[in-house]
């Protein structure tokens, strides 16, 4: 992985760590959400115009991703509904690299490198660290633990079939400004079926803080998608989860969780994979 790929992934990690904060800061989740996707649609239609048509072959990973994002927003409300932020983000972008480094072996033939794998094991033990910490010396939520770890799994399937999906398009651009139009409705027309005449009523107060979100959100995701036309999957969803460190820190300092020395040692091991798997490109 190059030093420009590397840094476009960091860059996708901290913008990812501060939308899910906006996405949580919003009590009502079904708004935040709705905000987010709904926000999404609306950047994907303004972006399409101007990028090149995905080639067809990309089409079948768009609709396939489309619906897997739909589990993903279901699971990730649930998770941020039961659990703090500190704990529920991590364990659910921690579980994700070591299950795409499996998937893209199996389906993208992409079998990392000597340093890439020790690379991407220590930023696997770094991000376990940051995100199991906050367990200690508490009973375990297991509704909120087995909702974020459902989570992971979507993010683990969505990231495989949208590496494959991107590299089929030919467009990046025009990949993520379709996958927004395709997965982003979908809560919205949800929360107008529920809502009904409230609707209106109850996005407005939180629209500015929504529609940023949104915007977050999609610069976020463009930036690791053109990532995975440059780099293997694993390395870049390992290097993409050190967003797991920004959600913890927002966590300490937005919503008064705690951090504390274990979660700096487990950065520190994220640091050195991180390092390693500069190492190998």
């Amino acid at each position: 992985m190059t030093p420009l790929v590397a840094t476009a992934v960091l860059a996708a990690a901290v913008t990812h760590a501060g939308w899910n904060a906006i996405a949580h800061r919003i009590t009502d989740k079904l708004v935040g959400f709705a905000l987010i996707s709904g926000g999404g649609v609306l950047i994907g239609l303004a972006l399409v115009p101007f990028a090149a048509f995905p080639a067809a072959g990309a089409w079948p990973y768009l609709f396939v991703s489309g619906a897997i994002h739909i589990g993903y927003y279901a699971l990730l409300m649930r998770s941020f509904r039961l659990g703090d932020f500190g704990q529920a983000y991590p364990i659910a972008r921690g579980t994700a690299p070591l299950l795409v480094t499996l998937f893209a072996a199996l389906f993208a033939h992409e079998v990392p490198d000597a340093w890439a794998a020790a690379g991407i094991a220590l930023s696997c033990a770094g991000l376990t660290g940051v995100a199991l910490w906050g367990l200690r010396g508490r009973r375990p939520n297991w509704p909120a633990i087995g909702a974020a770890l459902a989570t992971g799994l979507t993010i683990a399937a969505y990231t495989v079939v949208d590496g494959l999906g991107v590299r089929a398009a030919d467009s990046p651009l025009g990949y993520i400004g379709w996958l927004m139009v395709l997965q982003g409705g979908f809560l919205p027309a949800y929360a107008v079926y529920r809502w009904r005449g409230e609707t209106v009523a109850r996005l407005r107060p939180h629209a500015g803080l929504g529609l940023l979100g949104a915007a977050m959100s999609v610069a976020a995701y463009a930036l690791v998608l053109w990532a995975q036309t440059q780099a293997e999957l694993a390395p870049v969803a390992a290097l993409r989860e050190s967003s797991i460190i920004v959600g913890a820190a927002i966590g300490a300092v937005m919503f008064k969780e705690r951090f504390g020395v274990a979660r700096v040692a487990a950065a520190g091991v994220l640091v050195v994979g991180i390092g390693l798997m500069l190492r190998s490109g």
